[in-house]
């Protein structure tokens, strides 16, 4: 796989730190609230990190130009923004949660494009990326359009004209969807993605976006999808490479279900 890529990684300014937890795709809604109480156990020290890394899709809809979507997601954005004064936040975008360096002034934001980037820890290269990319033209053109200002601002006026009707759409639509779900030859589609990305000296790359909770042992590196929080709740530890696995996976419960 090595060499017959062309998506360049960068590497952060910023090492992974022992101890750093990843979230992936919580999928945050007023209807989907388990995110929230996590981050209030931040706050509280109920958990303790010295790093988060937002994996993308953290909120179900947040679209940094379309004001009507801060409303569903005020709390979780003031939580966040009060966290990163003692808790170093990394942010990928994702497909959910995009153009967001204005709603985050203080959180180091990772647009799609500048996807994946590298960290090292112990020696290797950790590359994280939220995972929507290299999926084909058609999805390519997609993401181009609902990321323009231009095409989100016609949204926003005819949104607002019609009294919330598309963002209420959409809620209906993210309301329905299914997180916990397997994919059929996901190894396969994993494969043909990575066709198209950047591998040279990766060590382990960690995405989230498919829901899999799989990691994929190849030559080159290690390939690792995060399960996500939606379902099951499901959060990842930094640990030493030493214990074979750089991830320990948890689950948050804040009351018994």
């Amino acid at each position: 796989m090595k060499g017959s890529v062309s998506r360049a990684l960068r590497m952060s300014p910023k090492p992974l730190q022992p101890g750093a937890i990843l979230i992936a795709d919580a999928h945050c809604a007023p209807w989907r609230t388990p995110f929230i109480d996590f981050l209030r156990a931040l706050e509280s020290g109920e958990v303790v990190t010295p790093q988060l890394i937002l994996m993308g899709d953290i909120f179900d809809m947040l679209y940094g130009p379309i004001p009507r979507t801060y409303g569903y997601n005020t709390e979780g954005i003031d939580l966040l923004n009060r966290l990163c004064k003692t808790i170093e936040i990394i942010y990928l975008e994702g497909n959910h949660d995009f153009l967001l360096e204005d709603l985050f002034p203080d959180i180091t934001i990772i647009r799609r494009e500048n996807q994946p980037i590298t960290m090292s820890y112990e020696g290797k290269n950790i590359a994280f990326s939220h995972g929507d990319s290299a999926m084909g033209f058609g999805y390519e053109l997609y993401t181009a359009l609902i990321r323009s200002t231009l095409v989100l601002g016609v949204l926003r006026v005819i949104d607002t004209a019609g009294g919330g009707f598309i963002v209420a759409w959409l809620e209906k639509e993210m309301k329905r969807k299914s997180h916990c779900r397997s994919i059929e030859h996901f190894d396969a589609l994993i494969e043909k993605r990575l066709r198209s990305l950047k591998s040279e000296s990766i060590d382990i790359l960690i995405e989230g976006h498919f829901h899999q909770n799989r990691v994929i042992h190849y030559p080159q590196f290690d390939y690792i999808n995060v399960g996500a929080f939606a379902c099951n709740e499901r959060y990842f530890t930094v640990q030493s490479i030493q214990n074979k696995t750089l991830l320990h996976e948890a689950m948050f419960r804040k009351e018994p279900r």
